[in-house]
């Protein structure tokens, strides 16, 4: 049987962290947690777990962080899992068959994730399936990328999907959401200012922002999620204006700098 750990990043996660320990517990040989030094009790949480080894890291990024956690692995199969996860019965179900099987390492694992948003599952808005590769041979595999990081393998990869799903606890209040779009929005604006873009014209904007609404809510279905189904698509369409008005703001700055 294969050996699999399970590898999480954590900063103050003591409302998350149990739920996600107990679920994937029966398939770990090991779980390692990489905390970016908490204040709250994740430590006290995971140092009441057995088989699990935890780790005092300053952040590195997102990326960084998690290539740091896989480098700590005892095993070369990783199972990436972030804090606010925890695996369905049909998903735990599925990797239990795979530790089984023999799998060679230019292979690699994905699994849908379906976000609970402030208590209610959210099945359409573009949200669901969130399909993600998380189980992969740490050899051939590094994350990569400043925020929605990706792994990038240094062979071709066979990519096989998992049955059940990856539950994701996303956002408790809708405060949250918008902390969150807020945080995200500023870090993809400043990677896009970096990388040389640049916003375009008013009537772009205005394009793209209503576009987003469009296709999440109607072409996507959002409509069928209800009143949080309008939130999810309203905020994920105001976060497009958040991002390139920030971008614009950064490269007016920058023109105006260097007149």
């Amino acid at each position: 049987m294969k050996k699999l750990t399970v590898t999480i990043i954590t900063l103050n996660e003591e409302k998350n962290i149990k739920r996600c320990l107990d679920s994937v517990a029966p398939i770990a040989d090991e779980i390692v947690v990489v905390d970016s030094l908490s204040s709250d009790s994740t430590e006290a949480i995971c140092k009441g777990c057995d088989n699990l080894r935890f780790v005092q890291q300053k952040w590195l990024g997102y990326s960084e962080q998690k290539n740091y956690a896989n480098d700590m692995a005892t095993y070369d199969w990783v199972f990436s899992i972030d804090a606010d996860e925890a695996l369905s019965g049909k998903l735990l179900q599925s990797i239990a068959e795979w530790k089984k099987t023999d799998s060679c390492d230019n292979e690699c694992f994905e699994m849908d994730r379906l976000t609970n948003y402030c208590g209610k599952w959210i099945k359409h808005c573009g949200w669901y399936p969130d399909t993600k590769i998380r189980i992969w041979n740490r050899k051939v595999g590094r994350w990569k990328g400043t925020i929605h990081e990706v792994i990038d393998f240094s062979k071709q990869m066979t990519t096989t999907k998992l049955s059940g799903d990856l539950l994701h606890y996303s956002y408790n209040s809708i405060e949250e959401h918008i902390r969150q779009a807020d945080k995200f929005t500023s870090l993809t604006a400043q990677t896009a200012f970096l990388n040389g873009k640049r916003s375009g014209c008013i009537l772009f904007l205005y394009i793209k922002v209503w576009w987003k609404f469009f296709h999440d809510y109607i072409i996507k279905l959002g409509i069928l999620d209800g009143y949080y189904g309008y939130v999810v698509c309203k905020i994920s369409s105001y976060a497009t204006l958040f991002k390139y008005t920030k971008l614009y703001e950064l490269n007016k700055k920058r023109d105006e700098n260097t007149k």
